[in-house]
């Protein structure tokens, strides 16, 4: 009995051993490759590595947005016997303040002793200085260098360039880039449109890490590829120049652009801000200056500002009237200071009237009972049609976040939205650009570049195409034409020229006087607040200058020059700032002279050797007349 029980004991303890030789067999041989790569995943680390974020450059190569080396100093938990001891050190030499010492004490009990923390970044080089000094009393502590965006240009280009700043957790695609500590995204302007082209390809580091996940030695590194360039339109020279201009303003726009292709030359709007401010992490107390600054000094003015277009809306008018046959050039409407319609009166800014006017001098004197008069013929849907081939009332398809499409009423519209019938009072106040009426200084750039050139010119901000995948060459677009009698066209431009080239023309004060130079405009002023009866018979309008800056007047103001050869369109809207034409047209003034002084002089030609040349001063005109 003894060995039977011997014999079974032996056969299953064969059995065991059998069994344990064919797994040790299966695990060592048969899946010994398996095994080996997850011993090689577990040892070593594969880390992305950011790439440097593309540049952004002016049309003549002028570094617009740029990548500057950035110090951060960072502190090792286990390498310090005291932090916070170590960070009130120092706190002596660089300044840190309380907060700071705090988040980084939170930081480190979070994260394991051997993971830096960034205690601040941005260092200067003589911050850096200080701390290579004090090396020996602050153990723990590393200094290391990065990259981080830098805008040379600060405020001139914030509204148009944007800025960049570190990813929200809502902005989390599953792009293991944006999981990167301290990787930024663009957060509005170019940036944020061509962010995915300018982002770049990350590159990879392999490194060896013990089973805590300390890193031992680097194996292989391999630098990712930069962002793509991007190039844009804009002339830095001109968009100083512009901002200059708009400095003496608490709240405007401006926009230039070639007439031919479409490009925005400058694009400003004020006031505005510096948007380095961001990329190093802006501060509680300079974020709500800005949000609550009356002023919006985060708000791009000239892309998302939309205003009443005021008398600027005329052309429009008076070339619907023209094409459709119901008005002729030379024929009068009588003005006496006002129109009834009903019960209602609608009055002439000029209270004594015009007089008889046709249509070029319905435009030069801006003369609001014409347009009365010819807009009862043509009915609000026809005018509509024609702001719409403007460049009104839509997108102008500009490459910025944000972009407004205003607003151009029909009969429909009010039906739809607002669930009442259209009135023919509506028309006529709509005929002077009010009412319902709004758009925004970029389209208004768009509606004169189109008038002078009679295609249907469309703004863009880059020289090339830019896509994630590359960059392209963008090719010489051919705008359609605007299917628009050329001689209509050539009568609104004559009148136009009417305004600031002919005396007693409400733009006269603020024409060019530079030979060949000359511009040809279109003053504005929207009202912002209702003008009662009461007040007209009572007080008489009070002035602009005796009400409170919100409830002045807008100061509008639209031009292309020169005159002979259209090659530049601009648009001003200084937000209450008065009367357009003498407020917003010297701007506009002084930036069509500039843009046309440029082109001389890189042409070789000197601004100076033209006859009647005359220096560039920001001053207000003297007119002649005024429009409401």
């Amino acid at each position: 009995m003894f060995t039977r029980r011997a014999l079974m004991l032996g056969a299953g303890k064969g059995v065991l051993l059998t069994g344990l030789a064919a797994r040790m067999y299966y695990l060592q041989v048969l899946e010994s490759d398996r095994y080996r790569t997850l011993a090689d995943e577990n040892r070593i680390s594969h880390r992305l590595l950011p790439p440097p974020r593309g540049l952004v450059t002016d049309r003549f190569g002028a570094p617009l947005a740029v990548n500057r080396q950035n110090y951060h100093i960072m502190i090792v938990r286990e390498q310090t016997p005291d932090v916070r001891r170590t960070l009130e050190i120092l706190d002596q030499i660089i300044e840190l303040g309380p907060d700071t010492i705090e988040r980084v004490e939170r930081d480190v009990s979070r994260r394991r002793s051997f993971v830096p923390v960034t205690v601040r970044d941005n260092l200067t080089w003589d911050e850096v200085a200080r701390v290579g000094v004090n090396a020996p009393d602050l153990p723990g502590l590393i200094i290391d260098a990065g990259r981080s965006r830098d805008y040379p240009e600060g405020p001139h280009l914030a509204h148009t360039l944007g800025y960049v700043a570190a990813v929200s957790e809502k902005e989390l695609t599953g792009d293991p880039l944006l999981e990167l500590p301290g990787f930024t995204i663009g957060k509005s302007g170019v940036e944020k449109v061509y962010d995915l082209a300018l982002r770049g390809t990350a590159g990879t580091s392999q490194v060896e890490v013990n089973a805590l996940g300390r890193v031992i030695r680097e194996l292989e590194r391999e630098e990712g590829e930069s962002g793509n360039t991007v190039v844009m339109t804009l002339d830095l020279d001109l968009q100083r120049f512009a901002n200059q201009r708009l400095s003496g303003q608490e709240s405007a726009s401006a926009v230039v652009m070639d007439i031919h292709n479409g490009e925005v030359l400058a694009l400003s709007s004020h006031p505005t801000y510096d948007p380095n401010a961001f990329t190093n992490g802006i501060s509680h107390k300079l974020w709500n200056n800005l949000v609550n600054n009356p002023y919006a000094p985060l708000s791009n003015k000239a892309v998302n500002g939309t205003y009443a277009p005021g008398s600027t809306f005329k052309m429009c008018v008076a070339l619907a009237g023209l094409e459709a046959g119901i008005i002729t050039p030379n024929q009068k409407f009588f003005c006496n200071g006002h129109l009834d319609l009903g019960n209602a009166r609608f009055h002439c800014w000029k209270r004594g009237g015009h007089g008889w006017v046709d249509m070029h001098d319905s435009l030069k004197h801006s003369c609001d009972v014409y347009y009365y008069e010819i807009s009862q013929k043509i009915g609000i849907d026809r005018i509509a049609a024609m702001a719409h081939k403007l460049g009104l009332g839509e997108d102008t398809g500009i490459d910025l976040p944000n972009e407004r499409s205003g607003l151009i009423p029909t009969k429909d519209w009010k039906e739809i939205q607002l669930g009442k019938r259209w009135q023919g009072g509506e028309t006529l106040i709509a005929s002077i650009g009010q009412g319902y009426v709004l758009s925004t200084p970029l389209q208004l750039c768009t509606m004169t570049a189109r008038l002078a050139s009679g295609k249907a010119v469309r703004p863009h901000l880059t020289r090339d195409h830019v896509t994630p995948e590359g960059v392209t060459s963008r090719e010489a677009e051919e705008f359609p034409e605007l299917q628009v009698s050329r001689a209509n066209l050539a009568r609104i431009r004559d009148s136009m020229n009417g305004v600031t080239n002919e005396i007693r023309g409400t733009g006269y004060g603020s024409r060019i006087k530079i030979k060949g130079m000359e511009m040809a405009g279109k003053s504005g002023t929207s009202q912002v607040r209702r003008i009662t009866m009461r007040e007209r018979q009572t007080t008489g309008v009070i002035g602009n200058d005796e009400l409170p800056w919100k409830y002045r007047d807008h100061a509008l103001f639209v031009a292309f020059a020169p005159v002979e050869n259209p090659r530049y369109a601009c648009a001003v809207v200084v937000e209450h700032g008065g009367g357009g034409s003498s407020v917003a047209g010297p701007i506009v003034r002084d930036l069509l002279q500039k843009a046309q002084e440029l082109q001389s002089a890189r042409q070789g030609i000197s601004a100076a050797n033209l006859p009647n040349s005359a220096h560039l001063r920001p001053t207000s005109g003297n007119n002649n007349e005024n429009e409401g």
